[in-house]
This record gives C-alpha cells, sequence and structure tokens, in this order.
C-alpha cells in the first residue's frame, strides 16, 4: 500500500526540488532519484511573532488575499455544531459542484486541496512505472509525486512565447505509448500565467492515443479573459478520458482549509478513491458548498485581481521590465538578472515573492496581492533595482 500523507500543493512549493532542464526539444526522461537545486520556502512559518508574518506583503503563493466571502463565512459558522459528529450533513457540497458543472455526483470527488487530487491520480495511474508527461516549468508537484509511486516523468520544454507545445507532447506520448500513465495539463499554467487554448487542448485530445488519460489541472481557471479559453469539463461528459482538478484555494480564499475537487469519468474516480484519506472537515464542506454558489464574489476578486495584475505589469514595463502575458493571479517579469538573490532582498523588505522556476532563473513570479501590497512590491523593486544599477 502507498504512503498515504497527504502532500499539499503548498507543501509541494516550500519543500520540494525542482528538477533539471532538458535545454532541447527533444524529451529528457527523469527517473525516480534525479535531483537538482532545492526549491526555496517563499513564505517563512512566523518565527519571531504572529504579527511580524501579518506584517509580510505574501506574493509568493498565488493566494486570494481578500480572504472567504461573507457567506462562506456564515457557512462555515454555522457548521460549527456538526464539529463533535463523524457522520455530519456536509451542506450537499459533491451536489453543489456537480450541479455548477452540469455533472453528475458520480463524476466527483473531493479532496484536501486540488494538491491531494493531483497525488490522487499519480496514485491511481503511474503504478508499475508507468510515465507522466508534461511541460518544464509547470506546477512540479505531478513530476516529483510520480517519483514517490516509482514512475518517472517525460518533460518538455516550453515552447514559443513560454506556450505548452501541444504537438510535442503528443510526439513524445507516441514515443513512449505502452510506457504512458498520463499527460498532465496545467491551464493556466503555473508559473508562467500563459492559457493553452481551447483549440489546442481539441488538437491534443484528438491527437493522442484514445486511450490515454489527461490530467488538466484548472486551478487559475476563474482568472481567465482571454476568449479562446476554455473549461474541459465538457470531456469528461462526452466520455473523454479526461480529469479536471479545481480548488477553492484561489478565488474562493479557502487555501489554508484545504479543499479540492477531481471532476471525471467515474472509473477514474473509482481508480482514484482508493488512495483518499477522506480527511475533509465539516466546515470546509459547507464552506466550499457556498463558495461555488457565490459568483458574485467570485466576479468581485476577479476585476480586482486582474487589474492590479495590469496595473503592475504596467509599472514594471515603464521601469523597462517586461513579464510574461499572464491569465492568472500571477505574473512573471524578465530580471535580466539571476532571481534567487532578489528573493531574499525583497524578503528583507518585508515582501515574500516566488521560487526560482528553473530554466527560467531570470523570471521572478509574483503573485497579486492587494493594492497596498502591489504598491509595497513596486516601491521594493525600484529600491532593488536601483542598488543593482549602481
Amino acid at each position: 500500500m502507498p504512503d498515504r500523507t497527504a502532500l499539499s500543493r503548498r507543501t509541494f512549493f516550500g519543500g520540494l526540488a525542482a528538477l533539471g532542464y532538458a535545454g532541447a526539444v527533444t524529451p529528457r526522461l527523469l527517473a525516480q532519484g534525479t535531483g537538482g537545486q532545492a526549491a526555496a520556502a517563499t513564505v517563512p512559518r512566523p518565527r519571531a511573532s504572529l504579527a511580524d508574518y501579518d506584517a509580510l506583503a505574501k506574493l509568493s503563493s498565488n493566494e486570494n488575499p481578500y480572504g472567504p466571502p461573507e457567506s462562506v463565512i456564515q457557512a462555515m459558522t454555522k457548521a460549527f455544531k456538526y464539529a463533535n459528529r463523524y457522520g455530519y450533513p456536509d451542506g450537499d457540497v459533491v451536489q453543489a459542484i456537480a450541479t455548477h458543472h452540469g455533472v453528475k455526483t458520480e463524476n466527483i470527488m473531493l479532496g484536501a486541496g486540488s494538491g491531494e487530487i493531483l497525488d490522487l491520480v499519480g496514485w491511481a495511474l503511474l503504478e508499475g512505472g508507468k510515465k507522466v508527461v508534461g511541460v518544464e516549468p509547470s506546477y512540479s508537484s505531478v513530476y516529483s509525486h510520480a517519483t514517490t509511486v516509482r514512475g518517472e516523468a517525460i518533460r518538455l520544454p516550453l515552447g514559443k512565447d513560454f506556450r505548452q507545445d501541444v504537438g510535442q507532447i503528443v510526439k513524445a506520448v507516441k514515443s513512449h505509448y505502452r510506457d504512458i500513465g498520463f499527460v498532465y495539463l496545467c491551464n493556466p499554467n503555473n508559473p508562467t500565467g500563459v492559457i493553452i487554448t481551447k483549440a489546442e487542448i481539441k488538437s491534443l485530445l484528438d491527437g493522442l492515443p484514445e486511450d490515454v488519460p489527461v490530467l488538466v489541472d484548472e486551478a487559475y481557471h476563474h482568472y481567465v479573459e482571454d476568449p479562446a479559453y476554455a473549461t474541459s469539463v465538457p470531456y469528461v461528459t462526452e466520455g473523454r478520458p479526461v480529469i479536471i482538478a479545481r480548488t477553492f484555494s484561489k478565488i474562493s480564499a479557502l487555501a489554508g482549509m484545504r479543499l479540492g475537487y477531481a471532476v471525471a469519468p467515474p472509473e477514474f474516480i473509482q481508480r482514484m478513491r482508493r488512495y483518499s484519506t477522506g480527511s475533509i472537515n465539516a466546515l470546509v464542506k459547507w464552506g466550499g458548498a457556498a463558495a461555488i454558489k457565490d459568483q458574485a464574489s467570485m466576479d468581485k476578486v476577479r476585476r480586482l485581481t486582474v487589474d492590479l495584475r495590469e496595473r503592475t505589469i504596467a509599472d514594471l514595463k515603464a521601469l523597462g521590465y517586461e513579464s510574461i502575458p499572464s491569465q492568472a493571479n500571477f505574473f512573471m517579469v524578465h530580471l535580466k538578472r539571476p532571481v534567487q538573490p532578489v528573493i531574499e532582498e525583497f524578503r528583507k523588505k518585508g515582501v515574500a515573492v516566488g521560487r526560482p522556476f528553473p530554466p527560467l532563473t531570470e523570471h521572478l513570479r509574483v503573485s497579486v496581492g492587494t493594492a497596498d501590497e502591489m504598491a509595497r512590491f513596486i516601491a521594493a523593486f525600484k529600491t532593488l533595482e536601483a542598488r543593482a544599477a549602481l
């Protein structure tokens, strides 16, 4: 039996290794135990005092800085009365999610954040040394987890304009067809914020052997405004071997509560359920059921975030620094120098920013915070860049 210790999306950001880069169009096969540069922790746990932690501008972990909406807080508060029960009412959270997506409850599985969903797919589909195919950089916990289950990863470089090259993914799958467990797509991609268009998704699914599963991580789905993008949930209802991972950690501000879910054909849900910890508590289930119904709050957060993202990118451009066009609640700015020393300098100024993402070691990932936090980021940026120019 596998080790069922739940490793969250945030744990992987803070502690797992960021492995090396192929540097070529041909895929690089990464076997178990292949190591590289360790990922630096981006938001240190409070040591001196809680006040120090609260004062930090947290622009490192792609969180919603505004907190849960009132509808969610009220739902979780009311759910406290079930804290002493095992078989408690759960707010019909699975039905609420299924209704939202127009699928059946048998197509839904809850997880302790979408990070657990990604792990469950690994446990279920990478048995026997199967391989996952994806791009680099992307959300690397999927690749790291592959080694945990004694699987492997084929990681391809990003293509032109930092895009995921679906043609190269199809080619890699066909070259290793009998050994492929699943394809991983992060859409929008983390850390770049670049989308895979709906036309590209269709091209990929039509080009792959029909029995190859595709895991689409849509953690940042809600922030996309590009009309060329679409969720891949309809492919599930069509009966395609597609698994969608979603989270309440971003738009709904429940990162600390740990709630995510999968939308998938029932046969994949059943395979994943064998490895599930079932570790979601009563409060967060009620909060999730309320959050997915509160479209107005999600729209408000989206508007605030997109506006601040674009304003900050424009401010950086005025200073002479280009950013990768993003459709997420973060972006990457090209610093023109290694990011690792800069990350530490920002921390000293009370601003936490993203870790390095090889091979983009001169690009800094910045989460979009509040207006005050973004102002602090720009002020610190100006100071650090002025110092670097001396």
